[in-house]
């Protein structure tokens, strides 16, 4: 599991002013967040999150992902035990499988805010996999213009236009909107690390997909 400081205001990316949060332009060709010149969202301003959810929504177990996109444990998780779930549970209707993203850094907001730029879950899962197949290559430079030509790039073979990543990234509210239901989220069920995960509301840390499924097996009888 890993354990970082969780993304606080700063850093360029979010940043506190007045009563609320405010995300900073991105640059008109690189898209990045720069540290400078801010463009506050509008009193009152709102973007909808919706819960992106895989199973049968009425299934009597749920399993709720923590995880971060530059975690490189979750990335682990999502290449090892994640296809395990999914083909055995997930797929089967077994279990309502929802995933929530945790923000350690800049370059997980932004990942997030492109997955969800439709918010059509189907695109969601399909990019999350994307990202933590690619982890390493979006994030290798270190380099933040960098890291969002290469997020772009990635979205772009995923079927998102410039025109989409221009109006998700220069989306001031929804960046709020989604930093507000993180730090809720993560409030609320005690979140520390990624990958966590709430089974049916009890907290469990990441485990081996074996250990996962006796988890699930029991409380499915």
């Amino acid at each position: 599991m890993e354990r970082r400081t969780l993304l606080a205001a700063g850093g360029g990316a979010l940043v506190a002013l007045g009563a609320g949060w405010t995300l900073t332009r991105p640059d008109a060709q690189t898209g990045l967040l720069p540290g400078a010149a801010f463009a506050q969202s509008t009193d009152g301003a709102s973007a909808e999150v919706i819960e992106m959810v895989q199973g049968d929504p009425d299934a009597a177990v749920e399993v709720i992902e923590y995880a971060s996109y530059t975690c490189p444990h979750c990335a682990s998780f999502h290449a090892n035990q994640y296809p395990l779930l999914k083909a055995n549970y997930i797929e089967t209707g077994r279990i309502r499988f929802v995933y929530r993203e945790v923000y350690f850094d800049r370059p997980g907001l932004w990942a997030s805010m492109i997955a969800r730029t439709n918010n059509n879950p189907e695109f969601f899962f399909n990019f999350s996999s994307l990202l933590y197949e690619q982890q390493r290559n979006w994030l290798a430079s270190g380099d933040p213009v960098t890291i969002v030509q290469d997020l772009r790039t990635l979205a772009k073979t995923a079927g998102l236009t410039d025109a989409d990543l221009d109006a998700t990234l220069t989306n001031a509210a929804k960046a709020e909107a989604l930093f507000t239901w993180y730090q809720e989220n993560a409030e609320r069920d005690s979140i520390t690390g990624t990958p966590s995960f709430m089974i049916d509301g009890t907290k469990y840390s990441n485990m081996a997909y074996d250990e996962f499924a006796g988890i699930l097996d029991g409380k499915l009888g």
